[in-house]
């Protein structure tokens, strides 16, 4: 049986991870962004951004190390799916300033304007997709 606690665990871990880096260093969590400016403009200054970059990745691998039976999923065996998946959610990030995660936990909570209009989005595209997939079916 599926532990229901996983997934509220790991929001609060997220919640609280946003929380410490803004009000540690007044910055915002926001992954796209940080990872895109370390790719385009990779600088001393970019110190912490290395770090949180590198504890999300050891993060992933305790997190397997210590439970493997989460990450037992098939993403897709059509490759080409796969890319251009991926390719609409870079073009997506990029032309939203943020992803959804970005916006939906670091935006929301300090009431931004435009993370509260992309957020709408995200979730009425996403409940678009669904439906219309449901109708091919």
């Amino acid at each position: 049986m599926e532990n229901i606690f996983n997934p509220l665990i790991g929001g609060v871990l997220i919640g609280i991870s946003s929380t410490v880096l803004l009000g540690g260093i007044g910055r915002i969590s926001g992954i796209s962004g940080i990872l895109a400016s370390v790719i385009s403009k990779p600088s001393k200054e970019s110190f912490w951004k290395y770090n949180f970059l590198l504890g999300l990745l050891l993060g992933g691998i305790f997190s397997y190390k210590l439970h493997p039976e989460l990450f037992n999923y098939d993403v897709s065996n059509n490759l080409v799916k796969v890319v251009v998946a991926g390719l609409l959610v870079g073009f997506g990030t990029r032309l939203g300033n943020g992803c959804t995660s970005g916006h939906g936990v670091c935006g929301l909570p300090r009431i931004a304007k435009r993370s509260i209009v992309a957020t709408m989005t995200f979730i009425f595209v996403g409940i678009l997709t669904v439906s219309i997939e449901g109708l091919i079916k």
